[in-house]
């Protein structure tokens, strides 16, 4: 069985992104970006909401190849993994292996869950909030950099509370800190 795991880079504040929904002062560097990549490593499938599937998908397009090899290396986890999108307006998906779902039902992803072996990835912090409400995510995986943006795009949900364990934590030379929570029910 997969575990759901919520996925975010985020400022020490909470958010995703700011007032002006700009997210470049999250732009991991490489140390976070390679210690990303191993986590990606055991992830098949991502589950998206619209705005963060705009964001990810240049890398289904981007020509990587003579960028850095760690940039390379995450466009090639990226293309490989299984990805539905949930949206009302997306008509066709621009990348590969892409699936498009017009709702959120909780009993699909449950299913998911239930029939993979390998991680799954939940993205976006609106589709998050609901898996959290229906007691789906099993963990969340946080970067934290070091910024206060002051506002904008909270990273978790403020109408959802739960109790999680702290099972992993990281610190990078750039200040930012990797935090890995397992869900308590």
């Amino acid at each position: 069985m997969g575990r759901l795991i919520y996925s975010a880079i985020m400022s020490i504040d909470g958010y995703v992104a700011d007032r002006d929904g700009k997210f470049d002062w999250s732009v991991p560097d490489e140390e976070v970006h390679r210690f990303i990549n191993e986590r990606q490593r055991h992830i098949r499938h991502h589950l998206l909401g619209r705005r963060l599937y705009d964001v990810m998908s240049v890398w289904d397009t981007w020509d990587t190849s003579s960028e850095p090899p760690f940039i390379d290396d995450f466009a090639h986890l990226w293309r490989r993994a299984e990805k539905v999108v949930f949206s009302r307006t997306l008509q066709d998906p621009s990348t590969r292996n892409t699936k498009i779902e017009r709702e959120y039902r909780a009993d699909d992803v449950r299913k998911l869950k239930a029939s993979v072996a390998t991680d799954i990835s939940i993205g976006g912090p609106e589709l998050a909030a609901q898996a959290f409400r229906d007691g789906l995510i099993d963990e969340c995986q946080l970067v934290m950099v070091p910024a206060i943006v002051g506002g904008g795009k909270k990273g978790l949900p403020a109408d959802f509370g739960t109790r999680l364990e702290l099972v992993q934590e990281r610190t990078f030379g750039n200040g930012a800190i990797f935090l890995r929570y397992r869900v308590l029910s």
